[in-house]
């Protein structure tokens, strides 16, 4: 009978592809329809009240904010990142979607509706006195689609200038409509006509996008405005990391420390490696580059290297790396580690930009196993055939015998909502990829739901209802989905930014296939101690702020006051970009936590206890 079955299956696999073809196609990707970066950050903007700025303007958007500076920008719909551009030419774009300031579509109602989307509106530029004769030139760089979909045919980018400043007009002087995937184009742009010139100047770009089915990403970089330019005038005097540089572990991003001390040799790349580019019209020279690692927060130096004399040909890119580090200093073993990782470059004279001269990355090591950097491009799903269930399975691996505690997952919304997609998660040996035996299955959780609520990680944590003892070696996590659950299967986060093998399985005709679709599921295994679940009977969410810090913003210290009746209290700082910069444990409602080791900037802080977890606060280190 099984013999009789497993025929059965191959044939109506064969027939399948031989008649759907492409039409039915397994593997898909989809939009996130969710941004929580922005989501995080749309109560922080404060709009700037400043004077007017002057000549010259410039904007890389080399920052670590996800949403943009209030000091050059009266709106805040775009997406500042690192993530979404292709062969970008510095480290920070503003990636215009159909995504709103909160992090949510601008319209669910209406899928087939083309619609004004992003803007990104200027501080008031004084111009006043100027005249055509100062050639003032306004130039940036643009790109269709980046890591996110092309923009349909009717979808475009604009560029409006306002005509007065005691008007309201303004002037459409440039856009583009375009439906490929492209490098970065530069736009130059002359302010001769006198409306212009004015002490009110502001300029605006916005996107018309399509609700449907796909978010027609566009992504600009490199604004700059001054006097005395001409038509070409094309060079920008800047030399910068365009990519984040590699991670300290060759495969995953995150793991425990302890597996990582199991075989940290194995685990550990020999080489960070980065890419610089020269954007002068000139060969460069970069001095010196490198890097400095210390433990956080304790600042345990952990290693340092440094390269010198890397000439870079004008309009090129060089790859740079630099060696790692074997240094393993001891924490208890079920203790969150974070190593800070710094890189620098000495960049040449005549520098636009220093802020894109310097990464700051973090490893973490934590009590999951990830392949993804915490951000999603876009979402993976399967096509499911409807009499047969659709199944994810990813490749894991431990160093050592471990507790499998639950599973994290980074769904993309769905909308409608998915709430009617029930799904199990379910943990393997093995799985009957290229043999004829069948699954191993070692544990399997049933009936779950997705949700989307926004954690101070984005993530849905489902705890197991029992500990998993794992022996060493290999093993799968993932999703199945029942049959008759419908064609487009549940949203899961996709991290296109992975090098890589993505270490994942799919089956949706009764077979196994590794996945063709690059980039990481964003599905981590949880490990080791007991863990608090994010379903609402063992979360008790406080309906209001229950957590005071003061002074924000701060220097080296914040206190902070928990209305909480529980004295064992975590917290954890991160930035705003969502990585971990610092954790800690407190023992009362009232106490001091040390920020010497943090860097200036903005940060989110949230606390939690075996039964509770706190409202997120924003501060301000200075």
């Amino acid at each position: 009978m099984k013999t009789k079955l497993s025929t059965f299956c191959c044939l109506l696999y064969v027939f399948l592809v031989l008649n759907f073809g492409n039409s039915f196609a397994q593997e898909q990707i989809g939009t996130i329809d969710y941004n929580p970066f922005v989501q995080k950050m749309s109560g922080n903007f404060i709009h700037a009240k400043t004077t007017a700025l002057t000549l010259p303007f410039f904007e890389d958007f080399a920052q670590y904010n996800a949403i943009p500076n209030p000091t050059k920008w009266v709106d805040r719909q775009v997406y500042i990142n690192n993530t979404m551009a292709v062969n970008s030419y510095s480290r920070g774009i503003a990636t215009f979607d159909a995504i709103n300031q909160f992090g949510k579509p601008y319209d669910t109602s209406n899928p087939n509706s083309v619609r004004y989307a992003d803007s990104l509106t200027s501080q008031q530029i004084d111009l006043s006195g100027k005249i055509a004769a100062d050639s003032i030139y306004f130039s940036f760089l643009f790109q269709a689609a980046g890591m996110g979909f092309a923009p349909e045919k009717n979808d475009s980018l604009m560029l409006y200038f306002k005509s007065s400043s005691k008007s309201s007009n303004w002037i459409k002087v440039w856009s583009r409509s375009d439906t490929l995937l492209s490098d970065f184009k530069q736009v130059m742009i002359a302010l001769v006509d006198t409306q212009f010139l004015h002490s009110g100047f502001q300029f605006r770009f916005v996107n018309k996008a399509s609700m449907g089915l796909n978010d027609d990403v566009w992504n600009i970089d490199y604004i700059r405005m001054n006097s005395g330019r001409n038509r070409f005038d094309t060079a920008i005097n800047d030399v910068a990391f365009t990519l984040s540089p590699t991670n300290l572990l060759n495969d995953y991003t995150a793991m425990p420390y302890r597996q990582y001390l199991s075989n940290a040799s194995a685990e550990r790349s020999s080489k960070f490696k980065s890419v610089i580019k020269n954007n002068f019209n000139a060969n460069q020279n970069i001095a010196n580059f490198g890097y400095s690692a210390y433990t956080s927060p304790s600042l345990i130096s952990l290693s340092s290297d440094a390269g010198s004399n890397k000439n870079i040909a004008s309009k090129a890119t060089a790859d740079i790396e630099w060696n790692t580090y074997s240094t393993t200093p001891s924490f208890g073993y079920y203790d969150p580690v974070i190593f800070e990782h710094k890189y620098y470059l000495q960049a040449p004279l005549g520098d636009a930009s220093k802020e894109n001269d310097t990464i700051i990355g973090t490893q973490i090591f934590d009590n999951y196993l990830a392949y993804d950097d915490g951000t999603a491009e876009m979402s993976y799903f399967l096509n499911l055939f409807p009499t047969l269930p659709g199944k994810i399975a990813i490749e894991q691996h431990l160093n050592q015998p471990d507790t499998l505690r639950g599973v994290a997952i980074y769904f993309g919304r769905q909308v409608p909502l998915a709430s009617n997609k029930y799904f199990s998660v379910v943990i393997y040996q093995s799985i009957a990829y290229g043999s004829s035996s069948a699954d191993k299955i070692i544990y399997e959780l049933e009936n779950l739901q997705p949700s989307y609520r926004d954690t101070i990680n984005h993530f849905w944590i489902y705890k197991f209802d029992k500990a998993i003892p794992m022996p060493k070696g290999t093993f799968y996590i993932g999703t199945t989905q029942a049959a008759l659950s419908g064609s487009d299967s549940l949203y899961i986060g996709l991290d296109r930014n992975r090098i890589g093998g993505n270490h994942a399985y799919y089956n949706v005709l009764n077979v196994w296939n590794p996945s063709l679709v690059s980039g990481a599921l964003m599905i981590r295994p949880i490990l080791g101690q007991d863990i608090i679940g994010s379903t609402i009977q063992e979360q008790k969410i406080r309906p209001k702020t229950p957590l005071t810090i003061w002074p924000n913003p701060t220097t080296e210290e914040l206190n902070f006051t928990v209305d909480c009746q529980e004295m064992d209290l975590y917290y954890e700082i991160k930035n705003l970009l969502g990585q971990t910069m610092q954790k800690g444990h407190t023992t009362g409602p009232t106490q001091k936590i040390n920020l010497q080791q943090l860097s200036n900037g903005h940060y989110q802080i949230q606390f939690f206890s075996k039964n509770s977890i706190f409202d997120v606060q924003q501060f301000v280190k200075k």
